[in-house]
């Protein structure tokens, strides 16, 4: 256990710390299930950068594992407790799944249910500290079980690697037992942090970040967030994983151009896109990033980063991309088509599990289909806005072959597909390429 999680609401600064600002966070999820995104935006500004990061860890251990904490926690309490008290239990249990792994696992067992103990009175009860105490001892010999077999049924993987049954039922069918054992433990790990690096020309790249094998793209180890913020904050560098780069990459979009993104917020491919369309130095050509996206609250993060490109002009247009958005084009003075559209659609987010882990637990079976015909439409609205000769990237970040293969299947087999062809793909199984999962497809028109 570290130092930010010992017993108390508060250090001795007074400002509140990582424990019972995760069991709060906890306790909100397990009642109304609120987006973990939106829930870590909610903590008190008094917690520091480290005891942050310290909730945020705990919070995603709890979600990414709670299938196989329910499961344990089920088999040792009859009736759940109230909803902090049962966040208590939850992230008792995740510690204990740390610390397994631990050469000193058995005295942090002690000191796990003696934390555990402690805070269930201050965020609880007294009486209901006693009910921790009784469960978490036990919880540890619960939690001790081996990975399954090679060969073992849906039922034991989805509780072990905590993923709904049906979801583990249908990935063994769509990638066979080898991949989805591969996938599950993929997404069992916290994500990795990675940096696109977006310094000027000739500036050197501080050591703490570490190179990969994607070019300008680095990871960003843990401790060094005071190194990283006054980069973030002058635009030097941007927090994306290298798996975004297949469809820019795929789109190839040109200095002098006019690129349309139409799904664009909250803006990590619109930057993305306006760095590649920057002209050599000394070049008069400037091109065009229209990012088009609707009205909301992500509208003020697309025009952050819309802020942050140089060389090239940005427009934000707040549209509907299915109710013909010419008009709007129009009255902002753009072109109603373009030599090149991405549109990176609404999906399951079945490839990015890793980074949203309560995406899991918010799928249902129906999703799949229901987002395949909102992907369709999307696709053929976009092809409307493509010019004569001009290319089309359609992606996702999902593996998922209905909201990817069958997409582009359906469009194709329509009377709009008629003017396109399939020029280019790319798909990442992350337990594959190592990094975020999903697909891209470029469309060319004839011209």
């Amino acid at each position: 256990m570290s130092k930010s999680s010992s017993p108390g609401a508060v250090t001795p600064s007074g400002r509140p710390t990582a424990w019972p600002a995760a069991v709060n966070l906890l306790a909100r999820w397990l009642d109304r299930r609120e987006r973990i995104d939106e829930l870590i935006d909610s903590l008190p500004p008094g917690l520091s950068s480290a005891e942050r990061a310290r909730c945020q860890h705990l919070v995603f251990g709890v979600v990414r594992h709670y299938g196989r904490l329910e499961a344990a926690l089920s088999r040792l309490v009859s009736h759940p407790p109230r909803f902090p008290t049962r966040a208590v239990l939850l992230m008792a249990g995740y510690e204990l799944i740390e610390a397994a792994d631990s050469p000193a696992a058995d005295g942090l067992v002690a000191k796990i249910v003696h934390h555990a103990v402690e805070q269930t009175k201050a965020v609880a009860s007294k009486s209901e500290a006693g009910l921790v105490n009784a469960v978490v001892r036990k919880l540890a010999a619960v939690l001790a079980v081996p990975p399954p077999p090679k060969l073992a049924s849906a039922e034991v993987l989805s509780e072990y690697f905590s993923h709904p049954d049906w979801l583990v039922k249908r990935w063994l069918v769509d990638f066979g037992a080898d991949a989805t054992r591969k996938l599950l433990e993929w997404n069992q790990q916290p994500a990795t942090v990675y940096a696109r690096w977006r310094g000027r020309e000739g500036e050197a790249v501080p050591d703490f970040l570490k190179p990969t094998k994607w070019v300008g793209f680095y990871e960003v180890p843990s401790g060094h967030w005071s190194q990283v913020e006054p980069l973030l904050k002058s635009g030097t560098i941007y927090l994306q994983d290298p798996g975004t780069r297949l469809a820019v990459e795929l789109l190839a979009p040109q200095p002098g151009e006019t690129v349309l993104d139409g799904c664009a917020a909250p803006g990590g491919k619109s930057l993305m896109i306006a760095d590649m369309m920057k002209p050599p130095a000394g070049a008069a050509v400037v091109g065009k990033v229209v990012a088009m996206d609707l009205p909301g609250p992500r509208i003020d993060r697309l025009k952050e980063n819309l802020a942050r490109a140089h060389g090239v002009e940005v427009a934000l247009v707040q549209a509907d991309l299915l109710a013909n958005p010419a008009p709007t084009l129009f009255a902002h003075k753009l072109p109603d088509s373009f030599a090149a559209v991405l549109i990176d659609v609404p999906c399951s987010n079945s490839g990015v599990m890793r980074h949203r882990a309560d995406v899991k637990w918010r799928l249902e079976p129906r999703d799949f289909e229901k987002h395949g015909r909102q992907q369709l439409a999307l696709l053929h609205a976009a092809a409307r806005l493509v010019a004569p000769g001009g290319r089309l990237v359609y992606s996702t970040c999902s593996i998922d072959p209905d909201e990817n293969e069958r997409v582009i299947k359906a469009f194709f087999d329509s009377r709009a597909g008629g003017p396109f062809k399939l020029a280019g793909s790319a798909v990442s199984q992350p337990w594959v390429t190592g990094h975020d999962g999903g697909s891209a497809f470029l469309l060319q028109k004839s011209g």
